[in-house]
């Protein structure tokens, strides 16, 4: 884990002078997978594993970054900022500055050293963390303030607008406005949210497949598209819908015949998915976390057979996950093809879990895997 102290200390090695710190935290999402930009539901919980950045202005408008991850220092000017990514992680924290000015936030120029103790790559949102931590953090220093979900929604315009990545809003929304000792269950078209605490006597375990294959940006944009197309499709003849949240299940089935074969499976993946959130909150509610645990389980199914994003290792990794004493549910988490798993365990049985699964992957794919034991944690914050 990094320390807010340590940052502070290398920041000011680096740049001679003192500087704040800031943070914003990665997430796993216990359900509700590729819905949010089909404007639907998501439960999503931020976790105590963060991108850091220490920060101090600048007389001038320029912005220069440091990454410790990288081991590479990014410059450019404020007066002149890019409009096509460049696939690097700079991309992020470009992107948003380009959109806080344009949209009447002034910035000053500054110096920042970026570190993170997120998984990059991972399906935990470092890209999002980085963003919301960037963005927070320039903004602080110049004076300005903004509301979270403001801050969320203009993080989301940049990675789909100058990123590239038609990402929904959940990954920046929970980074600004997570709270500790809860998930929230998410209403991507209202944006109104219901915070679900979780029982004491359970711990969210992150299970890292150290796999990442390099389909995921291009498929994770060919599924909205294919969303898109079933919208279209749907609402010839019911011109209200403007969503696949807008669609029943039993109305999908019903019109099924109307969808190119590929297009009515993503359909009726989000479609179930959304109706397995509200299931999945109404558990949450009661603390039962047998249903929970089935309705993940389920949503881990629906990932692989009819959205298609899952991969031989994430599928090994939940089934191990099945075997193993003490797990209520377990599914992928992230966009998929690669990334983690997500597991619900009995906080007693954590460690016994975490060894079992290492063990056993490791095992049947020659690779350890990286786990982590997390705890739901604030949003975006100033530390030092």
């Amino acid at each position: 884990m990094i320390q807010a102290q340590n940052l502070a200390e290398a920041f000011r090695a680096l740049y001679g002078m003192d500087g704040r710190v800031y943070r914003a935290p990665g997430r796993i999402n216990l359900i509700g997978e590729h819905t949010d930009y089909n404007v639907g539901f998501v439960m999503p919980a931020a976790i105590d594993l963060y991108t850091w950045v220490a920060i101090a202005p600048r007389s001038d408008r320029i912005i220069r970054i440091c990454s410790r991850n990288f081991s590479e220092t990014v410059e450019f000017t404020l007066d002149k900022l890019y409009n096509s990514p460049r696939s690097h992680w700079s991309d992020y924290p470009r992107a948003v500055a380009a959109v806080l000015e344009q949209n009447g936030y002034k910035l000053s120029g500054a110096n920042l050293l970026v570190q993170s103790d997120l998984p990059i790559g991972s399906g935990l949102s470092s890209s999002a963390a980085l963003e919301v931590a960037a963005a927070y953090a320039l903004l602080d220093i110049s004076g300005q303030s903004i509301d979270r979900v403001k801050l969320a929604l203009l993080c989301q315009r940049a990675e789909n607008d100058f990123v590239g990545m038609r990402c929904g809003v959940m990954d920046q929304f929970i980074a600004c406005c997570g709270r500790a000792g809860v998930a929230l269950m998410l209403d991507c078209r209202s944006l109104d949210y219901a915070l679900l605490p979780l029982p004491d006597d359970v711990k969210l375990v992150v299970c890292n497949t150290m796999i990442k294959h390099e389909l995921a940006a291009s498929e994770y944009n060919a599924r909205r598209a294919e969303c898109d197309e079933a919208v279209r499709i749907l609402a010839k003849t019911r011109p209200d819908i403007r969503a696949l949240r807008d669609v029943t299940e039993d109305e999908l089935e019903r019109r099924s015949a109307s969808l190119p074969e590929t297009v009515y499976k993503r359909a009726r993946h989000v479609i179930s998915e959304n109706a397995r959130v509200v299931k999945a909150r109404a558990a949450l509610e009661r603390s039962d976390l047998e249903t929970l645990g089935v309705l993940m389980e389920a949503s881990h199914t629906s990932l692989r057979c009819d959205y298609e994003v899952s991969c031989r290792e994430l599928d090994l990794m939940v089934e191990l996950a099945r075997q193993v004493d003490g797990a209520y549910g377990c599914r992928m988490t992230g966009g998929g093809f690669g990334g983690c798993t997500v597991n619900l365990v009995q906080a007693g049985k954590a460690a016994f879990f975490i060894q079992e699964v290492a063990a056993r992957y490791e095992n049947e794919v020659g690779v350890a895997p990286e786990i982590y034991p997390c705890s739901p944690a604030e949003g975006a914050a100033r530390i030092i």
